[in-house]
């Protein structure tokens, strides 16, 4: 009986030790963003920006994203003479969140530095409006208000059939339509922007000058030149090289590493 106690006590400790080395790892490295955010954070307060923005893409390697991550890694790359990048990370946090107006402020100041200014039509108010309006949300913060409005709809469906007085009937009823219609302007909007996302990819241009080809070669004839900060769509991709339009309807070829997708 001695014997067997020892043994039990043993085969206890041996699952404790071993639950804590599985479950050691990953609390450090659950606290590892944020302890390298803040490291990053006294860099950039000490100007010490190419340490920030070392410490920021260890964080970003680490598979971690966010809006004050990208924000302040613009900023840093943008102190640091790279106009490119910073622009591209700006993009990043605005399309993690479409209504920050510290981001939408420094990006509209980061993109005054650019060098290529397009000449394109301006948009109708109208389709101006409808843009301002997909932008109001991220594409999750669209699933979380379709999300909700579903619950309210499955909520006076429930409602209806259950109450036991016409009063709350005609409440569950209404408050149903008015939900079911409040969900399918929602979903509009939702299936618009993840639609973008997975059809739509656009990119910065982060080197400071690049020459764009005809075809995805070296050796083929140049198409135009454009300079970094300028945000180009991506087409096509042959091997190293992203066919690109611009905003005016140029198009052309340029090697894979001259570009940042957002």
């Amino acid at each position: 009986m001695f014997k067997i106690a020892i043994s039990k006590k043993i085969i206890y400790i041996l699952v404790g030790i071993s639950t804590l080395v599985t479950i050691l790892p990953y609390t450090s490295f659950a606290s590892e963003p944020e302890d390298l955010e803040k490291k990053g954070n006294e860099y950039y307060q000490e100007k010490q920006f190419s340490l920030a923005i070392d410490t920021y893409q260890r964080i970003i390697h680490l598979g971690y994203e966010g809006t004050s991550l990208y924000y302040n890694l613009a900023n840093a790359y943008y102190h640091n003479g790279k106009l490119g990048l910073s622009i591209l990370y700006y993009e990043k946090a605005l399309k993690l969140s479409p209504g920050d107006d510290d981001v939408i402020h420094n990006l509209s100041l980061a993109n005054t530095k650019t060098i290529d200014k397009l000449d394109t039509l301006p948009k109708f108010f109208i389709f101006q409006w409808w843009e301002g309006f997909l932008a109001l949300f991220s594409l999750t913060g669209w699933m979380n208000i379709v999300y909700i409005f579903y619950l309210l709809m499955l909520g006076s469906i429930g409602l209806y059939f259950f109450a036991k007085r016409s009063f709350m009937q005609r409440y569950s009823f209404f408050s149903g339509l008015v939900s079911m219609l409040l969900l399918i302007l929602a979903t509009i909007p939702l299936i618009i922007n993840l639609n973008r996302q997975l059809n739509v990819k656009n990119a910065i241009i982060i080197e400071p000058s690049v020459t764009v080809k005809l075809a995805p070669d070296q050796t083929s004839n140049d198409a135009f030149i454009v300079h970094e900060g300028l945000k180009v769509r991506e087409l096509d991709e042959v091997e190293n090289w992203i066919k690109i339009r611009l905003q005016d309807g140029k198009e052309g070829w340029i090697p894979q590493n001259e570009i940042g997708e957002i």
